[in-house]
């Protein structure tokens, strides 16, 4: 028999219950036991909805109160011991850790979080000491959580993060030398004592993902895994199955002779459908596979007929007791259900499948397989048309768009002159001091502002009345720009609800979801627009906002937009399509919009691509500079129509361009804003290395915690980033924008924040 598996479910819950719970906790209207208790319904809930589906295999410890990374530097006690000595109860720490903690005389800033592979998901980095230990905490959450489900009559496969993946995506403390992988022989009697426990209450199988093997791996973390897994088998211990996800293992294939004491091995096979029969070849005479072909990263239908093609190869090869059918990856970057979705063109409805859907997607395959495709006929007939009405729908083709692509020469992708002479235009046009400030967009987003767009959603309130709206908040927003002397300004964005869904909204090509939420990082959640076709813009989408703001403001407006890259990975992307095309697509319409722009009068423009390094994939080679190729040139698509004395910014959710810097200086962009306040200045050393000859702006301060740097504190990250970059070259900026912070935190760091800029202006001002 082929059984049916899922590697993990979504946490948030159908309404978002969890973000709902942990934000009232820390607002201090809920009480602790009671958020604890709602994790807990959220669990049983989950771990129902996957039984009722008929699936075999279901995850318990998938589910995290912020992040599943966090929960492992909890339950192995590496937790800094800034967090540990004020003695916070469990889950406060936890939360510290997550997202900083400034109350009761305790002020701590988060631990790094950084993108979860190529994903838009966002962990939180292991940060290790020179004198690090481990010890495994008392009541062991997967222990805990697996006695939950057997409670309720769901035996489940505990999920854990694998050692070496849970050290090599970590990092040193700053200050710390300590190489990671180095803490290994630490680490595995905890890994150990976890194992032994959940053997004792029952549990015969765990899921161990090791997701690095899909990277190109350093040799000491390659070596790593032999021994490791030595030390995780035995008679004592669950057999393992080692998960691997979101890109292929072949080129690791040296580790897996020693894995093969493993029960089995799961492989990607959305991402990577053609390494299947080179991993079978790989596996022990007893080792299982656990085939991944349905997508646990988009939402198009499973196309049955390829992934039943797919696991049946397998079996003709393993024999059916030694097949799995599983979602490719957890399926945490998809919405909960499309049962929701009552506003979907019926057409588009019956091209997806969302979280819920895709436990009965492993479910129907699984039995296809095993029982023969007459068990699953009907299933099987409504699927293939779905497919065929996808393939030949009028959604899908716009010839208009097609040839206008046809028509983009390379001239299109050039400014009219390189950047010293457009940084002389500049200066004389924009008149900007030295050390200038600027935030990078969005403010917060007040509950009233939600309430107003809501409104105007449902046909509450009127078009008109819901503009003076905006209008009022864009004023407000001037105001507090002007009593707080920032240098560039911005209007705020009040009227956008996300940034991909808002211009998604106005873009042909795209439909959209009303309850399609998708968890970005802790209580953050996204609700990603999907593209089902050809994209064009049918009107401006921007300019009449900026060019409002710009009529009442006596300094420089800086219109937004999102880029290209960032539109399309922070979508559901076609899959029938290559995205390079979609890409192309999306830069034509907004280099429509920049052109716009700046007729409207609006000569500072920031294109947004915090999801440029997220597309990499995640190997070196010829798939990496291909993908950089035409991601460069859809950026340079979308700006290049500009004057000289226009000066076009970019936003980057990361520091860290060593790997494909090249790629961020031929953007061309005349500023860069990164985020950086929680990485070593060090990383702004490649600038100094490559003479990056335009300006940067590093951010000061993390946005995506409450805290609020002191004056001080911002003083000493600008003298750090002063001993990498010139005082010429360098903007000051928060790391991102805005839009989830309240005003009052908001007001208090933008003060602080250009204080200390005003201080180094003057200060390199008199040295003149």
């Amino acid at each position: 028999m082929v059984q049916s598996s899922v590697l993990g479910f979504p946490r948030m819950g159908g309404n978002r219950e969890l973000k709902k719970a942990n934000e009232a906790y820390w607002a201090d209207k809920l009480s602790r036991d009671d958020l604890l208790a709602e994790n807990k319904r959220l669990r049983l809930e989950h771990w129902k909805i996957q039984k009722a589906a008929g699936v075999d295999i279901i995850p318990s410890n998938d589910f995290a109160s912020y992040d599943h990374v966090l929960d492992h530097i909890q339950m192995f006690n590496a937790i800094p011991e800034r967090y540990s000595k004020h003695g916070l109860a469990p889950i406060d720490e936890y939360f510290a850790m997550g997202r900083g903690h400034q109350k009761d005389g305790i002020d701590v800033p988060s631990l790094e979080m950084v993108k979860w592979f190529d994903s838009n998901y966002h962990y939180v980095k292991p940060t290790f000491q020179d004198n690090q230990t481990f010890t495994l905490a008392s009541d062991p959450k997967p222990v805990r959580e697996f006695l939950e489900a057997k409670e309720a009559g769901i035996i489940t496969r505990p999920v854990l993060l694998g050692p070496v993946s849970f050290l090599a995506l970590g990092k040193a403390d700053r200050g710390q030398t300590v190489v990671p992988i180095s803490l290994l022989e630490k680490l595995l009697p905890v890994y150990v004592e976890l194992l032994e426990k959940l053997k004792a209450v029952g549990a015969e199988t765990v899921q161990i993902d090791e997701p690095v093997l899909v990277y190109d791996l350093v040799p000491a973390v390659k070596d790593a895994f032999k021994p490791a897994y030595a030390k995780l088998v035995g008679d004592n211990l669950p057999k393992l199955v080692l998960a691997t996800y979101f890109g292929d293992i072949v080129h690791n294939f040296d580790v897996l002779p020693g894995l093969q004491s493993l029960h089995a091995i799961h492989i990607d096979l959305v991402r990577n459908p053609e390494q299947l029969e080179s991993v079978i070849g790989q596996l022990g005479p007893k080792q299982s596979l656990s085939c991944g072909v349905v997508d646990g990263r988009n939402i198009w239908k499973t196309n049955f007929k390829r992934a039943i093609e797919a696991v049946e190869t397998a079996i003709q090869k393993l024999g059916k007791d030694r097949v799995i059918v599983a979602t490719s990856s957890s399926l945490l970057h998809t919405p909960h259900s499309l049962d929701s979705e009552k506003k979907l063109p019926a057409e588009v409805r019956e091209w997806f499948s969302f979280a819920v859907q895709k436990t009965a997607e492993v479910v129907v395959i699984a039995k296809a397989v095993t029982d023969g495709p007459a068990s699953v006929r009907e299933a099987l007939e409504a699927n293939a048309k779905a497919m065929q009405s996808r393939a030949s729908s009028e959604r899908t083709n716009n010839p208009h768009v097609k040839e206008r692509q046809s028509k983009v020469t390379d001239a299109m992708h050039e400014r009219q002159s390189p950047f010293p002479e457009r940084y002389a235009q500049q200066k004389t046009h924009l008149k900007l001091p030295l050390f200038p400030t600027t935030t990078i967009g969005s403010f917060p987003q007040t509950k009233e502002i939600r309430i107003q767009r809501n409104k105007f959603t449902k046909g509450e309130i009127t078009a008109e009345e819901y503009e003076k709206f905006i209008e009022k908040e864009i004023e407000d927003v001037i105001k507090i720009q002007d009593e707080l002397k920032l240098d560039v300004y911005v209007h705020g964005e009040p009227e956008r609800n996300d940034m991909v869904q808002y211009f998604g909204e106005r873009l042909d090509g795209y439909v959209f979801t009303t309850n399609g939420w998708v968890q970005s990082y802790g209580s953050r959640c996204v609700r990603p627009p999907i593209i089902v076709g050809d994209i064009s813009r049918p009107a401006p989408m921007t300019v009449k906002e900026s060019k409002y703001a710009a009529s009442i403001s006596s300094k420089p407006m800086k219109g937004m937009l999102t880029g290209p890259i960032t539109c399309l990975r922070w979508s559901f992307p076609r899959d029938d399509v290559h995205q390079s095309v979609q890409a192309q697509q999306l830069a034509l319409a907004l280099r429509d919009e920049v052109i716009d722009l700046e007729a409207a009068g609006i000569y500072v423009i920031q294109v947004d691509e915090p999801a440029l390094r997220e597309g990499l994939p995640l190997r070196s080679g010829r798939e990496r500079e291909n993908y950089l190729a035409w991601a460069v040139n859809s950026f340079k698509l979308s700006t290049a129509g500009v004057k000289d004395s226009t000066q076009i910014h970019s936003h980057f959710c990361y520091s860290e361009f060593q790997d494909f810097f090249h790629a961020i200086a031929a953007l061309d962009a005349d500023v860069l804003s990164i985020e950086n306040s929680k990485s070593d200045a060090k990383l702004l050393k490649v600038f100094v290395d490559k003479a990056y000859p335009r300006h940067i702006g590093p951010g000061v301060y993390d946005i995506h915690s409450p805290r609020i740097p002191s004056e001080s504190e911002i003083k000493d990250r600008i003298e750090e980033m002063l001993q990498y970059l010139k005082p010429d070259q360098l903007w000051v900026n928060p790391d991102c924008g805005l839009k989830t912070r309240q005003w009052k935190e908001t007001k208090a760091a933008l003060t602080n924040m250009v204080n200390a800029a005003i201080y180094y202006r003057e200060k390199y001002a008199s040295s003149a």
